[in-house]
């Protein structure tokens, strides 16, 4: 009896295990999340690693700063743009059709064009893809779950694959969750008018 008893108060003693997140658990984080900073590190098919420095605001708000490279990503709440000042080329797109337009949204909703692909109680990772828009090809999307970070799961980075199956790996370090990223600008230096102030 002593025995049933000591396991019955280990039992008790002992905290269950966290559920796996599911897809609100996700909206919910994003939809938390105003605004965020980090390092990240970007691999891409060619194995090729650039660094730099992300700024996001939602909605529809991000910046990629490379360190090295001459390009930038940035998304102004309208338009992604893609500047590559080594050949003065821009290639924009509106944010809400891109792969990054469901971290950006105002109102994340997964439901139709995201399932969960990997999922345990460390974290999830969250495969999306918009069955309108296959040229977009796909993006999944990994959280980790940290008690600090908006509705407990932290977005630690992402695969982009295009529709030739080609694919871009990032990954987030040193996140700061909502920000004062009032100054960030969020518009470029268009490299084919160099009078000219796009954004």
């Amino acid at each position: 009896m002593k025995i049933l008893l000591a396991s019955f108060a280990f039992l008790a003693a002992t905290p269950a295990l966290a559920a796996a997140p599911t897809l609100e658990d996700v909206a919910r984080s994003l939809k938390a999340t105003t605004s965020m900073s980090a390092s990240f590190a970007q691999t891409g098919a060619d194995g090729r690693t650039l660094t730099g420095q992300m700024m996001l605001a939602r909605p529809g708000k991000i910046r990629f700063e490379y360190e090295k490279a001459k390009m930038l990503i940035v998304g102004d709440g309208r338009l992604l743009s893609f500047v590559d000042y080594s050949v003065r080329q821009v290639s924009q797109w509106p944010v809400k059709s891109t792969p990054l337009g469901i971290l950006l949204s105002d109102a994340p909703d997964l439901s139709g064009i995201a399932e969960i692909v990997a999922s345990s109680e460390d974290g999830v990772t969250v495969e999306a893809r918009d069955p309108k828009r296959p040229e977009f090809g796909s993006l999944a999307i990994r959280f980790i779950r940290t008690a600090g970070a908006p509705g407990g799961l932290a977005l630690a980075g992402w695969a982009a694959r295009d529709a030739q199956g080609g694919e871009s790996v990032v990954q987030l370090n040193e996140v700061r969750y909502n920000a004062d990223l009032s100054k960030t600008d969020w518009s470029f230096r268009d490299p084919r008018r160099a009078s000219r102030r796009a954004g």
